[in-house]
């Protein structure tokens, strides 16, 4: 798992995506696969009852558990429930890029996710840092912070302030991610009674919470911790690496490729039997609308 670059990715995103893309659905998206199942990974105390999984990286990854939810496939579900009930494809959009996102960036633990479940049950894994969930949630910080997971996450902080600072601007916000997501905001200014610069802060929170997250982390590990810091790849060393698809790569591969195939065949029958259906009638922020127009326009000139 990360523990900041599900924040700070948003932004990058966005700014390849520009006004398809809802930046609040990307960033909801981005919390869609832990949303319902991180309490219960880390486990927590209900009077003397102590509610949470027995296997916390089986539950958080694998199959039996909850590791569906770390699936392409859960993210398009919910991305498809979202545009058949609101019509909103900057929304879809947006709930499936910020999902996809987090997926496939938690390949680099050693759990893995099974990103073609149901069709294959195999995680897959880069197993550039180990899982620590085992160990709680501070022994998994100071695990996570002195391993290349730390790294990770400083070279995304790094990444988006260089080449995605643009998204960070007054300009930026009032030009795309306002006009990309008009209703949403329009409501949180009303609700809340926010200025535009209460909203750009707001904007502006995800990374500022991410880069605190890794700062504040990183001291602990270091000065309260005093974990060891272990940044070769599929450290820290001191915590045992689980694998939940054990046996030979070539199994894992073989599996990851049949179950690759038998989603992009499942996903393209979804898309012509009613996905496209739902996307049709649904509706882009007006910004996109004009801006699709203008360039017809221009092309038909």
């Amino acid at each position: 798992m990360s523990w900041a670059t599900h924040e700070l990715e948003n932004y990058f995103i966005q700014k390849h995506v520009g006004l398809r893309m809802s930046f609040l659905a990307c960033a909801l998206g981005a919390f869609l696969p832990d949303l319902f199942t991180k309490g219960f990974v880390y486990g927590f105390t209900i009077g003397s009852y102590k509610i949470g999984g027995s296997d916390p990286i089986q539950f958080h990854r694998g199959w039996p558990g909850a590791g569906f939810t770390h699936s392409i496939l859960w993210g398009v579900l919910v991305s498809t429930l979202v545009l058949a009930i609101f019509r909103s494809r900057n929304w879809a959009l947006g709930l499936l890029i910020g999902h996809v996102a987090h997926v496939v960036t938690d390949i680099n633990d050693t759990a893995g996710t099974m990103l073609f479940f149901p069709f294959s049950t195999d995680t897959i894994t880069t197993g550039m840092w180990r899982h620590a969930a085992v160990l709680g949630r501070y022994g998994d910080a100071a695990a996570y912070y002195s391993s290349p997971g730390g790294v990770w996450d400083m070279f995304w902080l790094v990444v988006v302030l260089v080449f995605a600072r643009q998204t960070l601007t007054k300009e930026y916000f009032r030009t795309v991610i306002v006009p990309a997501d008009p209703r949403v905001w329009a409501w949180i200014h009303r609700k809340f009674h926010l200025p535009e610069r209460g909203l750009v802060a707001l904007y502006r929170g995800l990374l500022f919470y991410g880069g605190c997250r890794i700062f504040a982390w990183t001291f602990y590990a270091r000065f309260q911790a005093h974990t060891r810091w272990d940044v070769s790849w599929g450290g820290p060393d001191y915590v045992e690496r689980v694998d939940l698809t054990p046996g030979p790569w070539t199994d894992a591969f073989w599996g990851a490729l049949i179950g690759s195939a038998c989603l992009a065949v499942f996903l393209v029958v979804c898309w012509k039997l009613f996905i496209q259906r739902l996307w049709n009638r649904g509706y882009d922020p007006p910004a996109l609308t004009a801006k699709k127009q203008g360039i017809e326009t221009t092309a038909a000139n």
